[in-house]
Order: structure tokens, then C-alpha cells, then sequence
């Protein structure tokens, strides 16, 4: 058996190989090869600087005084220090598509004309060297979710990079020093909520796992293009009607950009529905697992790898097959219950980061958390059934190894009833346990907000590009979530990992559920501006978001 396997598939059994380049899309129209056109500036000049100095674009925004700046020297000599390995190079395209999500087709935008997006494959060690050209009406930018990149790589718009604009490319350029199952989407307004999303696989060159395949499971939830709804249209119709748009972390820019926003008014203030599609607010959405209101934004469609479960994707395998399944959530408001029928799943890894092995059912997994489990696949076909917890609608996948006919989408599985375990239930393996020690500085955040009034903050101011929580390089910091709303909310940390307390697993997102408390420790080695926000993207861009910043020393 191998040690690991670089089969990766998504559904139809077709191998993808992992070992060399893999291109999001065609080159775009402004050329080809490392180039910039973000508005106008010259990014990494070409390959210049590939030991890790090289000059970055203006952010766009502002840093203020005695605070390290994105493209600061701090930031060059942390790269610097994580090495110089082979360079791994990717083209990505963002662009408007008409996509069939299995028996239903929609105008939206995806990279590549793809769902999800192509993976994208590189080794610990090596670097990372992708164009991102945007063919799409809007500015955009790319985050690496889950990696510990250079500060003004995190495609954070006015902070850390100015946003690409339209017609425009941006060349994202540094070393990969985390193992695990990530995954690249947009952070910019509510682009999160459409079709740009792909996952990013790094290997670990001493993976202790032996399985014969992997399968990739990227679960979202849907409104884009059905009947006429946008992201857009839902954040105006949970803000009363009233446009006050995305936040856009703080980027003017994006308000000159064909947002293709949507009117209507909130059903909870007795406002009418959108004028642009049906009212899309959920109500009496409940689950026990995420604390009483399981969301607020009613998906009409979930999908596995980008098919419904009228039309699921099937991952083809041998009886008595180890599998490694990567679970991935891509969604931007749904929490999923995902399990095997009739298999038991061996949890590896959450967030890309080893964890005590832990036999379960079923999984709950929160926005943008991922999860790594090993089964071995039994004779039949079954399905991996993905319930969007508390919201009464469901997706598929089908694992096939033998002949039978295929579960229809109704599949409810023993097992998704069975065990069911959350990120709090895991222990951080050895491998990557820290030795405890009192921080040396306490970041008090309290999460604030009401659905009645949508006004989702941190300790009750919403976002400001010129929040700063004040940090110093080399210091242990506590940041204590306490969740004050009666909402769940999965906190997401950019360019650091953290450790849950009483040596629970390392991650880079948590779910707090109401009225608890959470507290989560970091190591400051990653000098910049570092954004911490819910990951449930209609609270995000309504204002619950803030910036961790390094001072100069």
C-alpha cells in the first residue's frame, strides 16, 4: 500500500495528476507568465525577488503609524526564513458562466467555468506562483484559506492589497510551509457566495497515512442566478430592504462596480419580497448541535462538488479500499451533517492539521472548516448524504465500488443519526501539540449583533479598515470569543493558526455557538495585518470583522 496517494478525485473516477502544474484556466487577454495589470501598478515585477524581498503593490488602504505594513520589511524576512523550495505555477481565471448544477443552469461566476475550480497541488517547501486575471464586472482578489502566507499575499482588499479590477491581473507569489486541506475563494463583498471557490492541496512530504484514494468533498450552499436572486439581493432583503451594501473590507473600489444588487424589503420588519427574485430569509431554522437558530438565509440549492443531489457525482473505488476523504465547506451560511452510509469514518485531521484519531457516524462541519477521514469502502454503492443542518434540505454524493442501484436523493443514512462529532470533541496530535504556556497578551473579543437589525459586530463597533487589535512579534497571544448574540458564528483567523484550549486541536476556524465562551492561543510569528472575522459571509460584510495588527518594533 502506498504510503499516500495524489489521486484526486472529485466524482467520475478520473484520476488528476498532482505531481505537476495544474491550470486553473486559459491564460488571459493581458498575456501570459508572472505580470500584474492591478490598476495600473507593477506587482512582483516578473520574477524579481524570489528570495522572498520582493516589492509589493500599495494595499489601497491605510497602515497606520507603528504598525508593520503588508509589504514591510518584517514581512519579507519572515518569508525569507520559510525558505526558497521550487516554484510551483498556476493560472486562475475569474468569469462570468452559465453553469448546469445538475438539472438546473444559472448565470454566475466561477474560476475557470468550473465547479468547484480545479485543484490546485504543491508539496510543503515548495512556492506557490499563480496569475489571478479577473475577467469578471467587479474588482476581486484571491485569500488562500488556511495557509500561513506573506502579509501582502492574503488578498485582503484595502488592507493588504488593492483590489484587481476588472479586466485586470494580480501575481500571488509565496512560500507554503502548511500541510493539510486548504482552499482559495475571493474576499471581496459577497463574491464568497457564488461560484468561486477551488480547493488547494498540500502534501506533506512525510505523510504518516497510507490509503489507496482520495476524494475531495467541497459541500456549498446555492442562490446565485436561481429565479433571479444575487448575494446581493439577500443582504439587502436581511438588512430591511435597505441597500447598505458589503462592507468590502473597506474598499471604496468595489463601490464603482456592477454589484447587480437587488431591492425588496425584510419579511421579519413586514417589507415585501425582492424585486428581483423570492424572498430568500429563512425562518424556524433550528438545530440542537449549533445552539437553537441554525441560519437565516434560505439556499434553494446544496450541492456536493458542484451538482445537486438530483444529479449527484459519483467516486468510483475498489471493495476494502482505504479512502481519504477531504471534506471541505465552501458554503457561506450552512452548517452540514455529512455521513457515509453504512460506513464509519476515522477523523485524521481538521483544518489541515493532525488530530488523535476518532471513529464517528457523522461530522458537523461549519463554514470554511475542513475535515480529513479515512473509510474502508465496503461492496455496494452508497450514499454520502449532506444534510444543511437545521434547514430541512439536503445534498449527495455517491460512493460506487460494486454493482446495485444508486440511492436517490431522500438517502437518510442510520448513521447520520448515530455519533456526531464537533471540532471541541478532538485533541491536537502530538505531532503538532505546543507546550502550554501563559500568553503573554489577551485579545478580549465579544460578538454583537440581532437578526432584527443585522448589525453583526465585534465588541459592538462593525468593521473599519482602521481597526487595529495591537499584537508584538514573538508573543503568545489568547484571543476569548464570547458570543453574545443568539446566532452561531464560525470565527476564522488569516495567517496564523490557533490551538483550542486544553490541548485541543489546532485550526484556523472555530464555530461559537450562543452564549458560550471560546479561547483560542496563537503564536505572533507572521508580521502584518491580519483580519479576524465570522465566516459566515452575510455577518461578515455586515460588520463582524475586525484586524489584528503587529506594531514595529
Amino acid at each position: 500500500m502506498r504510503t499516500h496517494s495524489r489521486r484526486a478525485l472529485f466524482g467520475a473516477g478520473i484520476a488528476v495528476a498532482g505531481s505537476g502544474l495544474l491550470s486553473g484556466c486559459a491564460t488571459g487577454t493581458t498575456g501570459s507568465g508572472l505580470h500584474s495589470g492591478m490598476d495600473g501598478m507593477n506587482g512582483m515585477n516578473a520574477m524579481k525577488g524570489m528570495n522572498g524581498t520582493a516589492p509589493s503593490p500599495d494595499t489601497g488602504g491605510h497602515t497606520p503609524s507603528g504598525y508593520v505594513s503588508p509589504d514591510g520589511p518584517e514581512v519579507a524576512e519572515a518569508e525569507r526564513r520559510r525558505g526558497a523550495g521550487p516554484v510551483r505555477r498556476f493560472s486562475l481565471k475569474a468569469t462570468e458562466c452559465r453553469l448546469d448544477l445538475g438539472g438546473r443552469t444559472v448565470h454566475t461566476w466561477t474560476f475557470g467555468d468550473e465547479l468547484p475550480g480545479k485543484q490546485m497541488r504543491v508539496t510543503a517547501g515548495e512556492r506557490i506562483a499563480l496569475t489571478l486575471h479577473n475577467r469578471l464586472p467587479q474588482s476581486t482578489t484571491l485569500h488562500w484559506h488556511g495557509l500561513t502566507v506573506r502579509n501582502d499575499m492574503d488578498g485582503v482588499p484595502g488592507v493588504t492589497q488593492r483590489s484587481i479590477r476588472p479586466g485586470a491581473s494580480f501575481d500571488y507569489l509565496f512560500a507554503v510551509t502548511t500541510p493539510g486541506t486548504h482552499w482559495v475563494h475571493p474576499h471581496s463583498g459577497l463574491q464568497l457566495d457564488r461560484g468561486l471557490y477551488a480547493p488547494l492541496i498540500v502534501d506533506d512530504p512525510r505523510e504518516p497515512l497510507s490509503y489507496d484514494d482520495e476524494w475531495i468533498v467541497l459541500l456549498d450552499d446555492w442562490v446565485d442566478g436561481v429565479d433571479g436572486s444575487t448575494p446581493e439581493s439577500v443582504l439587502k432583503e436581511l438588512h430591511g430592504g435597505v441597500d447598505r451594501g458589503p462592507m468590502a473590507h473597506g474598499s471604496t473600489e468595489m463601490a464603482h462596480d456592477d454589484a447587480k444588487g437587488g431591492g425588496g424589503s425584510h419579511p421579519r420588519h413586514g417589507g415585501s419580497r425582492p424585486a428581483d427574485g423570492p424572498s430568500r430569509i429563512l425562518k424556524g431554522a433550528r438545530s440542537r448541535l449549533l445552539g437553537h437558530d441554525a441560519g437565516d438565509v434560505d439556499h434553494p440549492y446544496h450541492l456536493v462538488n458542484g451538482r445537486t443531489s438530483r444529479d449527484p457525482r459519483t467516486f468510483r473505488a475498489k471493495p476494502g479500499d482505504r479512502i481519504r476523504i477531504r471534506f471541505i465547506n465552501a458554503g457561506s451560511e450552512t452548517a452540514y451533517r455529512v455521513a457515509l452510509g453504512d460506513h464509519r469514518m476515522t477523523v485524521t485531521h481538521t483544518d489541515g492539521f493532525p488530530v488523535e484519531h476518532a471513529e464517528t457516524d457523522a461530522l458537523l462541519i461549519g463554514m470554511a472548516e475542513r475535515y480529513d477521514v479515512i473509510v474502508t469502502a465496503g461492496d455496494g454503492v452508497f450514499p454520502l448524504t449532506v444534510l444543511a443542518e437545521g434547514k430541512g434540505r439536503s445534498a449527495l454524493g455517491l460512493l460506487r465500488t460494486g454493482s446495485g442501484e444508486a440511492p436517490g436523493p431522500s438517502a437518510r443514512p442510520r448513521n447520520l443519526y448515530g455519533r456526531i462529532l464537533t471540532a471541541d470533541r478532538f485533541r491536537a496530535a502530538e505531532s503538532v501539540r505546543s507546550v502550554s504556556r501563559r500568553p503573554d497578551r489577551t485579545l478580549e473579543m465579544t460578538l454583537t449583533g440581532t437578526m432584527e437589525k443585522y448589525d453583526w459586530a465585534i465588541n459592538g463597533s462593525p468593521y473599519t479598515p482602521d481597526q487595529r487589535y495591537p499584537v508584538e512579534a514573538g508573543e503568545r497571544v489568547r484571543i476569548i470569543f464570547r458570543n453574545h448574540t443568539r446566532m452561531w458564528h464560525p470565527m476564522h483567523l488569516h495567517g496564523h493558526t490557533f490551538e483550542l484550549s486544553n490541548g485541543g486541536a489546532r485550526k484556523d476556524t472555530t464555530i461559537l455557538l450562543p452564549g458560550r465562551r471560546v479561547e483560542v492561543d496563537f503564536h505572533a510569528d507572521n508580521p502584518g495585518l491580519w483580519m479576524v472575522h465570522c465566516h459566515n459571509i452575510y455577518h461578515s460584510e455586515s460588520g463582524m470583522m475586525t484586524i489584528i495588527g503587529y506594531r514595529k518594533k
